[in-house]
């Protein structure tokens, strides 16, 4: 037992808690300095206030669970006679609390005359009445002396009753009558009761007698008094015990009196139900009890017989039932039961069951002359004993259900005080007879007078001492009817009497928990008048039962002892009042631990934890540690306020509480086929004590609406406010108990010893503990919050408040429940609009708003955060700001507004911030309009989600695309803060007069824009620039993102296009011609080729105009200069090749690979491999090997051949003149070769020589000499490399210049050739310019060719001729 060991260590075990090593603790306080840390309002987290409102209603559900109905309690077994009798008086269920005597003048005018004296208890107005002879007196017993009296009639008062009046017929300050009984009258005062000051702080009623004029004479006596809930008056006659009516109405009418005495025995009812075998006289009523739940009224008769009487229209009753012949039936149920017998049998008293005690339908309660109850509920079979059952709609018979026999082990109060044994729980407990008391138990023999209340029975039995009466005292034993999770002992059985018959024990029900009662016997002394329950407080459940709560039995003590005051019983005696109470679990606790405190004996404490279970037990000692507003029994403290035990009790309670709570559990739960199980925590009796605690307090309200219909239309508070006091009182007291204790829920370091694995689970539980514990805290400060935020919203009439509001709210505020006040997105939605109307309220009024949102930031913060009060404050500024016509004060005000908006930014809604730059556009407060909202962008998006959106690009479907819409939407107020701005300045310019510049607002404006450093707005706003056409404006500005902007995916022709451009005017011509590259060879652009040669020409003329010095980057850009020059050669055939195709792009084969072409620039390989080569396109093929300088004689020759087959072949049908075939050649061949020479790759000189001497031999005198060599000068070739490759011809021997006409042909066409050479040389300023001119060879070889020539090629021997002789002259 951690208790015992633990108390010694106790004054250091706060200490330890707090500084040691614990899990608990340093997570704990890490938690709160984060949060702390960062951020200074707490943001609510719903979800786990969810999650705590959860377990309480758990709680609330388990509390109404945990005691069974007391119909389950009494079917389980036909009788009973469990009773737990603890022999000590210091666990007695009941104890006299106090004793006021009557007021001394009555006493003495009582004590001296010899009058006929009757007296009763009139609870309802806190007054005992006193008839002496004919004066009555009304004792009011709160104030202690206090005494009202009524002497106006002549006759001696027998019996006074206090019934409900009619409506309608008396003033409403009458609230109730008495019915004052003589023997020769009745007659009605009226009464009202106003609450005053008390003594005691406590409030008392001040009553006021009203003469009614309201009085019947009668033959008989009347007793037995009753009301029914709409004002009727029963009463039975004493001598002829017959029910009468007395019928009253405002006016005396037609067919009634004002008041009559209706006999309803003598009525219809009579002939109806004819009396079977008795006589009227001995059958007679001498009791009546009202069952004003059930609408139904019951009667007694000396022959103990019971009638049920329902309320039939006016001045009519229907008899619903008679049950009589209850002695047998009650033999059957408990045969052989000495308490049973023909002699004491004899009812004495009725009393009702409250539907609230069993809901199963247990209605009333007979009492017999020695103490037996029966117990009558509706039958479903219908078996009832005796006759005159009913078959009337809605009404089930009633029948006999159970016979509860009188406890057999009842302990004289002589001996209580000497306890004759070891304390043990009950008798019979453990070890049989042996433990018996000496004495022999003491028997009820004649009980006088009986109370019950919602499941506590009270009877008076003359004491066997003079002038003393015992009161018999039974009431639920929770601790062994509720399932409580106590530690049970052997099921309670009491020393088995020696008459029970072994029928009579087995009949009980298998597994039901027998009804078991705690008995006592309490002396009183006097003679007993009357005994009465204190009025259940307005705080009790019986009164008000909470609409939508599971709520508990109200025999359930343990779940009410909180939230009302202990119950109390008024004895009345000839000598005064005596008040005895119920003690209650957390009274015997208390007495427990003050025993601890001074004895040091912690068994009483073990006892009660044992009795009552771990967790009940720990929510009582939280209620003990902390105060509660009904710890104290006696209700001397005015209701509400706070009740402590001294703080030596206190740091006991709580050792207790921390002791007794153990640790919790964990319980793995390995999912098959996985490595990693999951598991449950089982809490420990702390945290199950706090959620039970909590539950409990807040049970009166937490489920029920917030509002309901008042006065005029408007909502008002549905629950009390004080009740709404006295829960914020208890919940605060116990938020600040564990605020100063934090250890309460930590672990102790000697939790953590053991195996590993054990560890670890033990981790997991005490980490889910604190889970929970923290969640119910935060539940509890905002609980807390919410009463204080109501009652504040009640001060300032929460209904008018709720009218203001829009209709949804309005709607949302009367369906919500306290519940979903605090715990619920909607309750949010709904308080923050409430917060708003008070604050506009103050503000409308020119009130400051200062003052209201103090009172709410100190009273319900998380109502009212500090940024929801800088929000108000920096309106009000606004407001201040349109009003005031100083420019001054206006811009103070708006800086003000704005310094305020910004730091409560993260509450501020989207609309609201709309509406805000609205006013500061009017007002033309350029700072606020731009400025706001780019803070409000930085502030909707803390945690960087919508930035790391937008800097991923914003991908599709991605969940922090939501963050980035908000920061847009931001920077879209900006941009129309611009725009509205901009107007303006038009506007002016039309004439319209304006206040401040419009000019010098707008420019302010764009500074503020530009100035700002966020990012994402400079490329919304660069955005919207260029799309309102300013971006050569951009350009010339060149603001600091631009680049970035530009740069920024996804790109796009304009962006490019504006980057290569903001390069050349930022001086950097080498950044513009890789923008214009990247633009020249994108693929997904939409580009022509002629644009896209465009680009890269643009492209190499800023790669061409890079300084040589600019950052040492000289290498890479020759390179690159190099790269764009031949990507741009390459273009350009692209270019001839579309245009080569043109006229082709219909034929199918071209189709396709004519659309290519403008899809995207392609190198030198593409365009050979997949357009010249399968187009046989010999040009472009030609044109591909010059660019690319690849020498390929086997692709060249085949290619030039082909040129000269087409010249010839489409001439080469016979007999066509070979002149024209010639002509085609050169209408080839020289373009080619002016355009190629000297790229031996695309123009292989040598080969083509050869082509076109070849074909000039094969038509001999067709074609003039001199004709192929003058093709090549005009190709471009030099007249040195032509003659150099006919000399070659002319000497080689190689066929066809083996055959001798062929060697004279080529000798001819030297000749014309040299001989153009000449003339060319002697042109001033030719190419031939004589310097280079070889004379001395030419000379050489004309001897050589002159020497070698056929006689007859006299045209060619003259031209030599004329060679030597030119040489000759000129040179």
């Amino acid at each position: 037992m951690a208790f015992l060991s633990s108390m010694a260590a106790q004054p250091n075990l706060a200490s330890s808690s707090s500084a040691g090593p614990l899990l608990g603790s340093v997570n704990g306080s890490k938690l709160r300095q984060t949060q702390a840390a960062s951020k200074p309002a707490p943001v609510l987290d719903l979800p786990a206030l969810q999650a705590a409102s959860q377990v309480l209603q758990e709680q609330l559900v388990k509390d109404s669970q945990i005691v069974p109905d007391l119909g389950e309690l009494i079917s389980g077994s036909p009788s009973s006679a469990s009773y737990t009798v603890f022999p000590d008086d210091y666990r007695a269920p009941f104890q006299k609390r106090r004793h006021i005597g009557i007021p001394e003048s009555l006493w003495q005018y009582y004590t001296t005359t010899n009058l006929a004296t009757h007296m009763g208890l009139l609870p309802e107005i806190d007054r005992v009445w006193i008839a002496i002879d004919h004066n009555l007196f009304l004792w009011d017993y709160v104030d202690g002396q206090e005494l009202s009296s009524f002497v106006d009639q002549p006759d001696v008062i027998t019996h006074v009753a206090l019934v409900k009046p009619k409506s309608g017929v008396f003033i409403d300050e009458i609230t109730s009558l008495l019915v004052i009984c003589t023997p020769v009258t009745v007659l009605l005062i009226g009464v009202s009761t106003t609450p005053v000051p008390g003594p005691n702080n406590q409030t008392r009623k001040e009553i006021k007698l009203y003469a009614t004029d309201m009085s019947i004479a009668c033959d008989v006596e009347m007793s037995s008094v009753i009301g029914t809930p709409d004002g009727r008056i029963f009463m039975a006659g004493s001598q002829d015990g017959n029910l009468y009516e007395l019928h009253y109405q405002e006016k005396e009418g037609w067919f009634g009196k004002r008041v009559q005495l209706i006999n309803h025995s003598v009525g219809g009812v009579q002939s109806l139900l004819p009396r079977i075998g008795s006589s009227n006289a001995d059958d007679r009523i001498t009791m009546l009890v009202s069952d004003p739940a059930r609408n139904c009224f019951y009667t007694l008769s000396a022959r103990n017989t019971i009638s049920v009487w329902r309320t039939n229209g006016d001045k009519h009753v229907q008899h619903l039932q008679t049950i009589s012949n209850l002695y047998k039936a009650a033999q059957d149920k408990a045969p052989g039961s000495p308490a049973l017998t023909p002699q004491s049998f004899n009812i004495i008293a009725l009393h009702v069951i409250d539907p609230s005690e069993s809901r199963s339908g247990v209605q009333l309660v007979a009492i017999t002359t020695n103490g037996v109850r029966l117990y009558f509920s509706p039958s479903s079979l219908g078996s009832t004993y005796g006759w005159g059952a009913s078959t009337t709609p809605g009404f089930r018979n009633l029948s006999l259900a159970h016979v509860r026999l009188p406890p057999p082990n009842l302990i004289h109060p002589d001996e209580l005080s000497n306890p004759y044994r070891e304390v043990s729980g009950t008798f019979g407990i453990g070890s049989g007879q042996s433990s018996q008391p000496t004495s022999r138990p003491y028997i009820i023999t004649i009980l006088e007078d009986t109370c019950y209340d919602l499941g506590t029975t009270i009877a008076v039995q003359r004491g066997d001492v003079a002038d003393t009466d015992y009161l018999v005292c039974m009431a639920p034993d929770l601790t062994q009817i509720a399932s409580l999770g106590q530690v049970r002992g052997p099921q309670v059985q009491q020393p088995a009497p020696q008459y029970v018959s072994h029928a009579y024990t087995t009949t009980a029900v298998a597994n039901r928990i027998p009804l078991t009662e705690r008995a006592t016997l309490v002396p009183v002394p006097g003679l007993t008048w009357g005994i009465a329950p204190v009025p259940r407080s307005k705080y009790s459940l019986a009164t008000s039962a909470p609409a939508n709560t599971p709520a508990p039995l109200i025999t359930n003590e343990l779940a009410t002892q909180f939230s009302e005051p202990a119950r109390q019983y008024i004895i009345l005696t000839n000598g005064g009042l005596h008040w005895v109470a119920k003690r209650r679990a957390v009274d015997a606790l208390k007495e427990a631990i003050e025993e601890f405190q001074v004895e040091g004996n912690a068994q009483p404490l073990i006892d009660l934890r044992d009795s009552y279970g771990r967790d009940q037990t720990c929510a009582m000692l939280l209620a003990i540690a902390s105060g509660n507003t009904f710890l104290d029994p006696m209700e001397q403290s005015p209701l509400g306020s706070m009740s402590h035990v001294s703080a030596d009790l206190a740091a006991v309670a709580r050792q207790a509480f921390y002791d007794f709570g153990e640790r919790p559990t964990w319980a793995e739960r390995v999912t098959y086929g996985t490595s990693e199980g999951s598991g449950t925590a089982t809490f420990s009796g702390r945290r199950e004590g706090l959620a039970l605690y909590f539950a409990r307090l807040v049970r009166p309200f937490w489920k029920v609406k917030l509002t309901k219909p008042g006065a005029n239309g408007l909502q008002e508070l549905s629950v009390p406010d004080d009740i709404l006091v006295i829960a914020q009182k208890n919940l605060f007291a116990l938020k600040e108990l564990l605020d100063t204790n934090p250890y309460l829920f930590h672990s102790a370091p000697s939790d953590h010893t053991g195996a590993r694995s054990a560890a670890a689970s033990e981790q997991e539980a005490w980490k889910a503990e604190q889970s929970s514990v923290s969640q119910l805290l935060s539940l509890l400060s905002r609980t807390i919050e919410a009463i204080a935020f109501l009652l504040l919203l009640n001060d300032h009439k929460l209904g008018e408040l709720i009218a203001q509001c829009d209709p949804e709210i309005q709607k949302l505020a009367s369906t919500l429940t306290f519940e979903e006040l605090i715990t619920v997105e909607k309750g949010v939605t709904a308080s923050r609009a409430l917060v708003n109307v008070i604050i506009n309220q103050q503000i409308g009024q020119q009130i400051s708003v200062d003052t209201i949102s103090e009172v709410l930031q100190q009273r319900c913060g998380s109502f009212c955060s500090t940024d929801d009060v800088m929000l108000y404050k920096a309106r009000e500024n606004v407001r201040k700001a349109v009003e005031t016509r100083n420019p001054m004060e206006r811009q103070t005000w708006l800086g003000e507004s704005l310094r305020l908006f910004m730091k409560g930014a993260r509450n501020l809604e989207f609309d609201k911030l709309r509406e805000i730059c609205g006013d500061y556009q009017e007002l033309n407060y350029a700072k606020g309009a731009v400025e706001l909202p780019l803070h409000c962008a930085q502030a909707f998006d803390t945690d960087l989600q919508g930035q790391e959106y937008w800097i991923a690009g914003c991908p599709a479907n991605d969940p922090r695309a939501q963050y980035w819409e908000r920061r847009k939407h931001c920077y879209e107020l900006v941009l129309d803060s611009l725009s509205v701005f901009e107007e303006r300045c038009v506007s002016s310019k039309q004439g319209a007069t304006q206040t401040d510049d419009p000019e010098t607002v707008r420019g302010h404006a764009y500074e503020l824009a530009f100035a700002s450093e966020d990012e994402m707005f400079h490329s919304t706003l660069y955005d919207w620039l260029i799309s309102r056409g300013m971006a050569d404006e951009l350009l010339e500005m060149r603001p600091a993102y631009l680049e970035a902007h530009l740069k920024r995916e996804p790109a796009s022709v304009e962006k490019l296009q504006l980057l290569w451009k903001f390069y050349v005017k930022d001086g950097q011509p080498l950044r513009a011609a890789e923008v214009l590259a990247i633009l020249a060879e994108s693929t997904e652009f939409d580009l022509s080729l002629d644009t896209r040669l465009e680009y890269l020409t643009l492209a190499v003329g800023n790669a061409k105009s890079h300084p040589v010095s600019v950052g040492g980057r000289h290498e890479t850009a020759i390179a690159f200069l190099t790269d764009l020059e031949e990507k741009l050669d390459v273009a350009q055939v692209q270019l001839e090749l579309y245009n080569t195709l043109l006229p082709r792009q219909h034929e199918p084969e071209v189709a396709e690979r004519f659309k290519a072409l403008s899809v995207r620039l392609y190198n030198i390989t593409e365009l050979y491999q997949l357009w010249a080569e399968p187009l046989d396109l010999p040009l472009i093929k030609l044109l591909i090997l010059h660019v690319s300088e690849h020498r390929d004689d086997g692709i060249v020759r085949p290619i030039w051949n082909k040129i000269f087959e087409e010249g010839r072949s489409s001439h080469s049908v016979e007999g066509v003149d070979p002149k024209v075939a010639a002509d085609r050649i050169v209408t080839k061949v020289i373009p080619l070769g002016q355009r190629y020479y000297p790229s031996e790759s695309a123009f292989p000189l040598q080969h083509i020589a050869s082509l076109l001497v070849r074909f000039a031999l094969a038509h001999k005198g067709e074609i003039p000499y001199g004709w192929a060599p003058r093709i090549l000068v005009q190709c471009g070739v030099p007249y040195p490399e032509v003659w150099d490759i006919l000399h070659e011809m002319y000497e080689s021997q190689v066929p066809p210049f083996n055959e001798q006409a062929n060697v004279q042909a080529i000798s001819s066409d030297i000749a014309v050739l040299l001989t153009d050479w000449i003339e060319d040389a002697k042109r001033p300023q030719s190419a031939a310019s004589r310097g280079e001119f070889p004379v001395f060879r030419i000379d050489q070889a004309v001897e050589q060719y002159l020497a070698e020539l056929e006689p007859g090629r006299t045209e060619t021997k003259a031209a030599y001729e004329s060679i030597k002789r030119q040489l000759r002259r000129h040179w």
